[in-house]
């Protein structure tokens, strides 16, 4: 080592920088900062809207060369951009001064170890650390910095710094573990006050603290795929080769969190399988580990050779004890397995159950029997062949530590410009008390959250971006357009996915607010029904009767006719009341109640009113299924026309996204939801009944299949009608292409079913609803309601109206 002679401040402390940063490295490293400024060139610096990249102060309670996991992670890239300094906790010693190790790890991050005197007090640590770091700082030249901390203990000595954003994140419920500082609660506490921005390592963690700061975002355990996918292909290394098959391997800390009794169980129930333990014993007795004959503890390793250990084995581990200090953890193992494609069994830690248990690809197990016989299915079952390592690499798809870092830094960034803004506006600028984003100014988040881009999402969406909001579009799906999508097929046929959408309305308001998006193709609908072995026109009108009773009627003698076989009801409750009560049980048994039983699952008599209420009957020769003034179809589809209506510059679409994903990491200062109001609510007064439906699409080597667009089938069949769609789209094609629509219980939520009981439900998700401030509920599953599209339409440009005016 090479030794300053220095003093700090004159306190007789002494410089020490390690062989990795000679004395001659250090100028280097002060090249990098900024040039020194005071207070008020601070702020005006600031107020220029954050012209220089910020270093990160990282003070924590891990140490860098220890086991890499989230801290090397996120400050490894950090540094590839800035400098980044990582402040661990002191080690003492007999020697009479105190001095700090410095060295640069190979990623750029500079590590800082503070070596002090052995027996010295708390408030002399602290006294020595404030003296050290301080130095530290000044002689880096580090002024303009984010302070990051793991653990707030360090509040004790750097209470008095001013960093452009100060961040908590908290990894783990460090007071619950085994010797943590009876202080801890409350050095929290204040950092917790000071904090404009609290990461937390996981989503137990985030329940825990959500409510003891204004801006808690959950960011998990992520993933380094890449590095761990090599273990699909690598050789393992010569001190794990000779340990026999099948093996389950374990790296990681081994500590008070290790249910060491869980080990011990497998090892003595099957004694043909081989544990292979990596990874540092720290405050428990290794005496105390279990020695038998299959367990192999191999010591620690480093993170670059992990993946090399994990391609011999057949299987991963979880083994944590189930106790206060695994509570509320989040283990970065877990993605890690997953990625090297290793079956995983794990203990039934909290954030391992959610999500990788709940997605079955981790199995959880916490007795010896439950954990043998679940790794004995893994490792027959969880490969390529059963579908779980597709799974699998779809979720892993989701969680980068590039994407977590990335959604971080905007957060961090936010933070800082809200600071800029209250500078502008005379604020002191001081730490205590400041709320990062709460306050967002336009440059770095959105205005709007929409989640859902179909009918009513897209509508809010392009009329908010038109008054200039920025707007951010969410879907679970990989398309706009919600249930309205249409593509062109494998055959170049243009086909609705999700079943035949046939655009009507009697609104002139709608109907020309949609022109803006598209043009038309005149296009009147028209349906036939199989009954008795013929197709006949529905709804039911005067050649519907007329073929299937083989009479000649007229209008006048129709209308007689369903006089003679109507049986008039005195209150009308139920869909069999409104269709007995014009046409009669003959015509309902026919048309309607085989139908209804297949769409809704239940019987008309079960069903409101509503449901069959909008189906007429007519005694003239009008075979339209709809009579609205406006009835035509996008010209070139409806895509093209979502397309059209989202394409703005205040407008950005994330598809494959589950809003919950993103929700804390994008920051939005309002939200519109158009998703299922039961699940945003977490089900919390169980969930409401939908009706879904199964499409069975198939294409014909004919140019046309059936003599009509859609048959309905109130008979025997499993469907409920078939469409074909060049009808709809007006194409010239050689082949044409049809769908068969079973109705189902399960899948997406489609028809809503009006029901009183299911009604009442509703009404209590409606008051939580009207009780949520940011949120607006809109669209047929938001609101629990059956909407045609033009309604759709109409409701989502009402609620933007109320929108406008709020802002």
């Amino acid at each position: 080592m090479t030794q300053s002679k220095s003093d700090i401040n004159g306190n007789g402390f002494k410089h020490i920088i390690s062989t990795k940063v000679s004395e001659s490295n250090v100028p280097e490293l002060s090249q990098l900062s900024s040039s020194s400024v005071s207070s008020e060139q601070k702020k005006q610096q600031k107020s220029q809207g954050f012209l220089e990249t910020p270093d990160i102060v990282c003070l924590s309670h891990l140490r860098w060369k220890f086991v890499y996991q989230r801290p090397q992670h996120i400050l490894s890239r950090c540094a590839q951009g800035r400098r980044v300094y990582f402040i661990e906790e002191p080690i003492f010693s007999k020697e009479p001064l105190g001095w700090l190790d410095i060295s640069q790890d190979d990623s750029g991050v500079v590590v800082v170890v503070p070596h002090l005197t052995e027996g010295l007090s708390e408030e002399a640590i602290n006294a020595d650390l404030r003296v050290l770091v301080d130095g530290f700082l000044a002689e880096q030249k580090i002024s303009n910095y984010i302070c990051w901390y793991y653990t707030p203990m360090a509040i004790a000595f750097t209470s008095h710094w001013q960093p452009q954003a100060v961040v908590y994140d908290c990894m783990d419920e460090l007071s619950a573990f085994k010797g943590a500082s009876p202080k801890l609660k409350a050095y929290e506490a204040e950092l917790f006050r000071r904090a404009n921005l609290v990461f937390t390592g996981g989503q137990s963690l985030y329940e825990s603290k959500v409510n003891q700061h204004p801006n808690v975002y959950a960011f998990p355990s992520s993933v380094d795929v890449a590095h761990f996918a090599k273990a699909r292909n690598l050789q393992e290394p010569e001190d794990q080769a000779h340990i026999p098959h099948p093996r389950l391997g374990f790296y990681g800390v081994i500590d008070e969190r290790m249910d060491i009794e869980l080990l011990r169980g497998i090892a003595e129930m099957r004694p043909d399988w081989h544990l292979v333990i990596i990874g540092p014993v720290v405050k428990i007795d290794p005496a105390t580990l279990p020695q038998n004959d299959n367990i192999h503890y191999l010591g620690s390793k480093e993170y670059k050779d992990l993946p090399k250990y994990l391609s011999g084995w057949d299987l991963a581990m979880l083994p944590f004890a189930r106790n206060e200090s695994t509570r509320y953890i989040s283990p970065t193992k877990t993605p890690e397995y997953l990625a090297a494609a290793t079956p995983v069994v794990s203990t039934s830690i909290r954030d391992v159950v959610r999500p990788y248990g709940d997605l079955k690809l981790v199995r959880i197990a916490d007795t010896v029997d439950e954990f043998v016989a679940a790794a004995e299915v893994a490792m027959q079952d969880d490969n390529v062949a059963s579908g779980w390592l597709s799974r699998v690499d779809t979720f892993l798809e989701k969680i980068s530590w590039d994407r977590t870092l990335a959604s971080m830094i905007k957060l961090i960034d936010s933070a800082i410009a809200t600071d800029n803004k209250e500078d502008k506006n005379g604020s002191t600028g001081a730490v205590t008390g400041k709320q990062a984003p709460n306050i967002i100014t336009r440059d770095f988040v959105f205005d709007y959250l929409i989640v859902g881009a179909g009918f009513s999402g897209s509508v809010i969406a392009e009329r908010l971006a038109a008054d200039g909001k920025k707007v951010l579009i969410v879907d679970k799906r990989n398309h706009i357009g919600g249930n309205a999508y249409d593509h062109y097929d494998e055959h170049g046929v243009l086909v609705h996915k999700y079943g035949p959408h046939i655009f009507h309305t009697n609104s002139r308001d709608v109907f020309e607010y949609l022109s803006h998006f598209t043009q038309w193709r005149a296009y009147e609908h028209r349906v036939l029904a199989s009954v008795d072995g013929q197709l006949v026109p529905i709804p039911i009108n005067l050649d519907t009767i007329n073929k299937l009773y083989g009479m000649n009627l007229n209008s006048f003698e129709a209308e007689e006719f369903f006089k003679s076989l109507a049986e008039p009801k005195e209150y009308i409750n139920t869909s069999e009341d409104v269709v007995i009560s014009k046409v009669g049980r003959v015509l309902y048994e026919k048309f309607f109640r085989n139908y209804t039983r297949k769409q809704w699952g239940l019987d008309p008599s079960e069903l409101d009113k509503s449901v069959i209420a909008r189906i007429p009957t007519r005694t003239n020769r009008d075979d339209r299924y709809f009579t609205d003034t406006y009835q035509a179809m996008p010209l070139h589809g409806f895509t093209r026309m979502f397309e059209s209506m989202l394409n703005h510059s205040n407008i950005k679409v994330m598809l494959n996204t589950d809003y919950r994903e993103i929700e804390k990491a994008i920051p939005c200062r309002e939200m519109v939801y158009t998703g299922p109001v039961d699940e945003f609510f977490e089900y919390r007064y169980g969930k409401l009944p939908y009706r879904s439906l199964e499409f069975k699409h198939e294409t014909h080597n004919t140019q046309v299949f059936q003599p009509a667009p859609v048959i309905n089938y109130p008979n025997e069949h499993l469907y409920t009608r078939v469409t074909e769609f060049k009808y709809l789209t007006g194409q010239e094609h050689a082949k044409t292409s049809i769908v068969y629509e079973y109705p189902q219980a399960e899948g997406d939520p489609y028809y809503p079913v009006p029901r009183p009981e299911n009604q009442e439900v509703y009404k209590q998700y409606k008051t939580l609803a009207d009780s949520t401030p940011g949120v607006y509920f809109v669209g047929r599953l938001a609101t629990y309601k059956y909407y045609n599209m033009d309604q759709c339409v109409a409701q989502a440009l009402s609620v933007y109206k109320q929108i406008a005016v709020k802002a």
